[in-house]
């Protein structure tokens, strides 16, 4: 089967044309082609595929007579539901980049609309939430094909860890230990100690940042409160600290309620919180630690542990950490029933208990 080929810019399209190459089999994802009249109607476009891309007076229908397959865009929608790349903080938080309103922001309006589509959507927006969440997918694909790391190890935990506490602080200094040891920290893309990773992810070739920027980031540390005072922090941080490592923040609007964060280099938010919490357990093949947090994260924690319970043998499983011994003995006590489920299987010797993060770090980096 003949591989496709994705063309996901304009720079992109104008190169592979101009090269003389054909357009069969290729996948063209949301450009506005209207100024290309002359390149499309010499091109070989029959089993080409367009996404969502934008024409010139009639050649859409001249497309279609040559093999092309189109796919139009979906209208009245805040987002694409064809997106080509993954999001940025700067994407998300537009409008607060520009000195406005988190209501104004394309994180917040791309909520509003899924709000509004109440709890029994219409097909044209569980269509266009699901076409849109299978593009995130394809993006997080090509942008983790391009960053090969050692491994890409998960840091989850509660949401609830505010800014300027001893676990948020913690957590961002086992995302730094992390990334410095070549790991590709990825989270939850959350507030708490979600927030707490990707920033220690982002200023770890700089620790000595960390202290200053977390105490930047307590003066507005409630996103209840003030969202937008909190977003406005987020960005103050990043104007006097420029990013020295890499992550990647998985969210969803299915939380629409609590923001993403603006630390993660990439971000991969998704409609459907299903997909979402899969998506980031099987990508985190190096690692999972489990910092301090509720009902969520105990989910996480046995979601993971029954793709290691079933796992074929002689298949590696996937090192899970729990962190803070008390608490997952005591006051959530995951640790027991975790710690029998790995009774006589493989992943047993792959499940590890902890007082702190940087036991947590030497497991993994060891």
């Amino acid at each position: 089967m003949t591989q496709a080929h994705e063309i996901e810019t304009l720079e992109a399209f104008d190169r592979h044309v101009g090269a003389g190459l054909s357009l069969q089999h290729c996948i063209v994802q949301s450009l506005d082609l209207t100024g290309r009249d002359e390149q499309l109607a010499s091109a070989e476009v029959r089993s080409t595929i367009f996404l969502g891309c934008h024409f010139g007076p009639g050649m859409e229908h001249l497309l279609r007579q040559r093999g092309a397959l189109l796919f139009p865009r979906l209208p009245s929608l805040p987002f694409d539901p064809y997106q080509p790349r993954l999001y940025t903080p700067e994407d998300l938080f537009d409008a607060v980049v520009d000195g406005q309103p988190y209501d104004d922001c394309l994180d917040a309006r791309i909520y509003a609309w899924h709000q509004a589509q109440g709890v029994r959507p219409a097909l044209a927006a569980t269509l266009s939430t699901s076409l849109h969440d299978h593009a995130i997918d394809d993006a997080l694909d090509e942008w983790c094909h391009a960053h090969p790391s050692a491994g890409a190890i998960g840091i989850m935990g509660g949401h609830a860890a505010s800014r300027g506490s001893a676990e948020f602080r913690s957590a961002a200094r086992l995302a730094g230990a992390l990334t410095r040891g070549g790991r590709l920290v990825m989270t939850g893309g959350g507030p708490g100690a979600m927030e707490a990773g990707n920033l220690g992810a982002y200023l770890a070739q700089e620790p000595e940042a960390l202290e200053p920027a977390v105490d930047v980031l307590a003066r507005a540390g409630d996103f209840h409160q003030d969202l937008t005072a909190w977003a406005q922090a987020t960005f103050e941080v990043r104007r006097r600290w420029q990013p020295s490592g890499e992550s990647v923040g998985i969210p969803t609007w299915f939380y629409g309620h609590e923001p993403p964060n603006g630390f993660a280099t990439v971000v991969a938010k998704y409609f459907s919180n299903a997909i979402r919490e899969d998506t980031l357990l099987q990508r985190c093949r190096g690692g999972i630690v489990y910092l301090q947090g509720a009902a969520g994260t105990v989910q996480e924690i046995f979601q993971a542990a029954t793709g290691n319970y079933y796992c074929p043998d002689g298949e590696p499983t996937t090192p899970m950490v729990l962190v803070g011994r008390e608490h997952w003995t005591q006051t959530l006590p995951a640790w027991p029933l975790l710690e029998a489920l790995g009774r006589d299987r493989q992943m047993g010797t792959r499940l590890h208990l902890v007082d702190d993060v940087e036991e947590a770090a030497e497991l993994l980096l060891g």
